[in-house]
């Protein structure tokens, strides 16, 4: 399973790319495939990823993942009925540029907003950066 870290701080210097990665590094184990990092724009809010790619392989399916130009995610685990969930959402009339259930949570949380784990079976857990 993949890794995940994040610092959330109103002193943006506690939030810098080598803390980032220093967090990250030892979660190396759980991540072999990949690493990322991203700080948002006010500097109070970082999160770190470490990759074990098992449902989309693809590079648009890395994290952290971006959606909606406001919403940020780091994932780990794996959402089993993000197939049917993705079905039940494109009805709703969202759209998906990923084969990913990562993307299928953002969607998920715009729509359902803090319930939409309700609507997930799984095993899981996520950290969602809203900038607004």
């Amino acid at each position: 399973m993949c890794g995940i870290a994040g610092i959330i701080s109103s002193n943006p210097e506690l939030v810098y790319a080598e803390r980032l990665q220093k967090m990250t590094g030892v979660l190396a184990h759980r991540g072999p495939e990949g690493e990322r990092h991203w700080i948002n724009p006010g500097g109070n809010a970082g999160l770190g990823h470490r990759r074990l790619c098992i449902i989309d392989l693809s590079e648009a399916a890395a994290q952290p993942m971006h959606y909606a130009g406001r919403y940020t995610i780091i994932h780990n685990g794996e959402i089993y009925n993000y197939k049917e969930l993705r079905d039940s959402l494109q009805q709703k009339g969202y759209s998906f540029t990923t084969q990913s259930d990562t993307e299928v949570i953002l969607a998920a949380y715009q729509c359902y907003g803090s319930n939409c784990p309700w609507y997930f079976d799984g095993m899981f857990a996520f950290a969602i950066w809203d900038e607004q």
